[in-house]
Parts: structure tokens; sequence; C-alpha cells
């Protein structure tokens, strides 16, 4: 048979385990993730290594030219601490600078202004630091040996990779020829070997992450960078670091629900939650053109927030105590109509006083991960570290080119991110760790699946499961796209109430996001996890 047919349709039910358990998008890297679990790493261990794996595996999503955050549960003090491991606009990139460039109104998605400094390789160190038990040699060990050896190409991800798109993008990009092999992505069930990526894990599992920024791999993305016109420079590689803070969180109806802080999007998602409180929404079908419809109403009022307020928390604070009130969520709450759509949001006024994969890891001794790291679309900018393999994030293309905009780009500065790890605890224990990945469907995803957890008291598979609706684009005026698996009925109903209702074909597209939950039940020990069926993803357990 000289090409596997992969078209298939199946069920999925949650895993269960009780020593440790990693749900990934992959299951190459989920089962990476376990075998550091098994050998006796906690859940930070094996998250990086699952992370590495997954540049590996999934190399249009994510990777060590890209950035991380990071959500980490500490069964003994029962505190979550936040990671950031996002990279910098290089200190020489300016507005002025790109206005003389001819560039104005906005960053092109994939200029190679659009790449900020990669913050993946400090995170992953920084976080085996701060709570892990192993190097980050260990961490890398399974991505060094599949990225040498090879795997074979996995069906969703196949898919996009052999696709006429994904290969006339790589040819026109510079230093990707490893991706393109002999002119031909590869196909799904091909063998796949990335030995320029292995020789880069080599080098930061010899010198750390400080062989990252510095030596022969930050000589080579400055001089591929400044061929193509960047201001990127060794002293803006060598100056990164990563930062710790308190994560974010509200009360949903008794749960803790915990989001990384600006410069990520998660206060979108728990702006969103606080306004649903105030509804029954557990009263609801789940496909109820009710229920939707005030969902959407919420997500839309996040997003009219989140876009004004999100920025760098070090030089644009947002006005975090305001937007997570819930004073203000009642207010929020008010403008929404129960029969008709709301005109486009505007953002809320505080008074005078901010592609990617997702992988979670619970351990056996309750520790938990919750970790995203992304190039932010397919491939990031598309251009590759000349002879290491790594491709450079397109970050960058989230600043505002409006130098009175919270957002507004600067040298040095943080931008917008898109990427967010979500965690639930209940009087201070761990629930779980969860996320959706998927551009500005994140916050959104995030928003559907504690609704389905909490609300509807589903499983986690179930959970992910469900059919999902999108504010496209994370505009609140958008149209609203709605998975297979909505009624004709529901359709016609959230039209006539107002909304631009645009249905998607295919639950095997991105457009939706792709998450993993798993959930820690403390009496037990038990586990259970759920991993998207939209995608390849696996929980392995043991």
């Amino acid at each position: 048979m000289k090409q596997m047919n992969f078209d298939f349709a199946s069920r999925r039910s949650m895993v269960l385990g009780q020593r440790g358990m990693v749900a990934a998008s992959q299951p190459l890297a989920a089962q990476a993730g376990l075998r550091i679990l098994r050998d006796g790493g906690n859940a930070a261990d094996a998250a990086i290594a699952t992370a590495a794996m997954m540049n590996v595996t999934y190399p249009a999503a994510t990777g060590i030219g890209g950035d991380c955050f990071a959500l980490y549960y500490d069964a003994k003090t029962k505190k979550v601490t936040s990671l950031n491991g996002s990279g910098r606009a290089p200190k020489g990139l300016s507005i002025d600078y790109l206005e003389k460039e001819g560039l104005t109104g906005k960053i092109p998605d994939r200029s190679v202004h659009a790449v900020t400094v990669p913050g993946a390789a400090r995170g992953w160190e920084d976080l085996l630091k701060q709570h892990g038990t192993m190097s980050l040699a260990d961490a890398l060990e399974d991505a060094i040996y599949y990225a040498e050896n090879g795997h074979p190409v996995a069906p969703a991800f196949g898919s996009f990779w052999e696709s006429d798109t994904a290969r006339d993008f790589l040819l026109s990009k510079p230093n990707t020829e490893e991706y393109v092999p002999n002119g031909k992505t590869p196909r799904v069930g091909e063998i796949i070997k990335l030995p320029s990526l292995a020789k880069t894990f080599r080098i930061v599992a010899e010198g750390g992450a400080d062989a990252f920024y510095n030596g022969d791999i930050a000589n080579a993305i400055v001089s591929t960078l400044q061929e193509q016109g960047s201001t990127m420079t060794l002293a803006d590689l060598k100056a990164h670091e990563s930062t710790w803070g308190d994560p974010i969180s509200v009360d949903y109806r008794g749960y803790s629900v915990i989001e990384h802080p600006p410069n990520g999007q998660g206060v979108a998602a728990l702006i969103a939650l606080n306004i649903a409180e105030g509804w029954d929404l557990g009263n609801y079908k789940w496909d109820s053109p009710e229920k939707i419809h005030l969902m959407i109403e919420a997500m839309r009022l996040a997003f009219a927030d989140a876009k004004q307020y999100l920025a760098d928390m070090h030089t644009n604070p947002a006005p975090l105590d305001f937007l997570l009130s819930k004073e203000y969520a009642r207010q929020r709450q008010n403008m929404v109509c129960d029969d008709k759509a709301m005109p486009p949001p505007t953002f809320g006024t505080p008074d005078n006083t901010s592609d990617t994969i997702y992988l979670c890891v619970v351990d056996g001794e309750g520790n938990a991960c919750s970790f995203i790291n992304s190039l932010y679309m397919g491939f990031g900018s598309g251009i590759a570290a000349k002879g290491y393999g790594v491709f450079l994030q397109n970050r960058g293309a989230n600043f505002v080119l409006d130098k009175n905009h919270p957002n507004a780009l600067a040298g040095g500065k943080r931008p917008y991110h898109t990427i967010i790890p979500g965690m639930l605890t209940k009087d201070g224990d761990l629930v779980g760790p969860f996320g959706v990945m998927g551009g500005f469907m994140q916050p959104q995803g995030h928003f559907q699946v504690v609704n389905a957890l909490i609300d509807d008291d589903l499983n986690p598979q179930d959970a992910l499961n469900r059919p999902r609706w999108q504010v496209s684009g994370g505009n609140p005026d958008g149209k609203i796209l709605l998975e297979d698996g909505y009624s004709t009925k529901t359709m016609a109903r959230l039209a006539s109430l107002g909304h631009t209702i645009q249905p998607i074909a295919g639950r095997g597209r991105g457009v939706f996001g792709r998450g993993q939950i798993i959930l820690r039940n403390n009496e037990t020990g038990v586990l259970a996890g759920g991993s998207e069926p939209r995608g390849d993803g696996l929980v392995a357990a043991f």
C-alpha cells in the first residue's frame, strides 16, 4: 500500500491513571513526557520533554525559536506560579523606523520585523530550575533522538504539512531545506529527519540556554535575520530573560479559574467567565441558541477590553483589578440583551486609580504543569536560522503601530500574546490543568471548556469533544463561526438574534483550536485526561 488513508471517524473516551499523566497534541511527544515521569521526574520535567518533542513532531506550530508560557501548581505549597517565557522586540525597532521603511498601519504577518526574540529556550531551562528535578539534557533526550533518527509524520499535522500551501510557503523562505526534502513536503506516514534541529538541541543540552542566546546558534539567528533586513542584534538575544509572577484568577461558581497574566490574553477568558457567572448557564442545553448567544456576547465584551488594554505589563500595565472585578462584570452583563445581539461593543473605562501547541502534565504527587509553546502562525515567520533548523516566530505581528495604544511597538517590549495556559483549583486544591490553543480561539476555548466542565459537569474528553463556536479573529464585531454539530435550527435562531453566522465544515480543521485537559481526584489520586479529537493528540498515563 503506497499511501495509507488516515481519514476516519472515531469515538474517544477519557483516559484514567494515577501515578502520572501527560496530554499532548502528538502521541510521541506525550510518550516522551511519560518516560520522564516513569524515570522519576515530576510535572515540570515531563512538560519540557514533551514541549521539545513537539518541536520535532509539530515544527509548524511550535519550537525553540518561539515563546512559551507556563502555570505550575506545587502540591506541597498549593501555590500556582506563572512563567512568562516570551521574547521582546529588537531594541532597534520602532514605529518611526518602520515608517521610514514604508510600513504603516500594521506589521505584515510574515515580515522579518514581526520576529521577536525567541523566549522558549530560556523558559524551558527556567521552569526546570524553579520546579524540576532533572537537567535540560535529560528533558531533551527523546527530542534529539527523533530529530536525528526520524519519526513518521502524524495524520492531522501531516495533512497540513504535505499541502501545496505549506510546500510553496516553505520553498519561498530561507534555510527550510530540511522541511521540504528534495523540494517536497513529507506526506502522512513518511519518515522525516531534522538533523540541524538535532544539532541545536545537542548544543543546548550540553551548554544550557546560554548556548542558545550566545555563540554559534545566536550568530546564525542574527545573521539570518539581518540578511532579511531585521534590526535584531546579538545584544538583543543576550539580554533576554524570562519573568516569574503571580497568575490572575476569578472565582467561577466556587472554582478558581487561573490564567497567565498579560501580555497573554488569559484575561479575556476570565472577563467572559465573570460576565457569564450572572447567568445560570447550566439550565440550558449545550446547543441552545439562547445559551450560545449569551456566551458570545460575554466573549465579545471581553475581547473589546482585551484589544484595548493587553500589552507588556512592565511598560503598559493593564487595569486588572478593574477588569476582573465582579462589579465591572455586572456592568458589562447589563449591556447584554436576551433577544438581540448588541452593536459592536467598545472597551470599558476604569476609574482613575492589560499556531501553537498546548500540553499539560500531572504527576503522582499532584504537581501540575499547564504549558503552551508557539511560533504563532504556521512555521512562524517562515525564516529558519541557517544551519540550525530553528524557525523564528512572528509574534511581533500583534504589535499596534499607534504610539498612543498600550500595545504600541517599542524596542525591548513584549507584544500582545495569544497563547494562554489554564488551571483550575478549588479551595486551594488542584482540580487540573487545561488549555485550548489556536490564536484568538484560545480564550474562547477556555471559556467553553470551563463551561462544559463546571456548568455541565462533563468529563475532560467530553468537554473537548463538544462542537465549538468562535467570535472570528477575536474581533468584537466579527462573524460567528460554528463548527459541525450545531443544528440548522440553532444557526437560524442565532441569525435571527442579529449574529452573522458562518458554518465551518470539517471537524479536523484547526479553526476551533486543539486542547488537552487533566483533572485530579484529590481523595484517590486518580487522574482523568482528555485530548483533542480534532488533532493527533494522546493522553499517556501509568
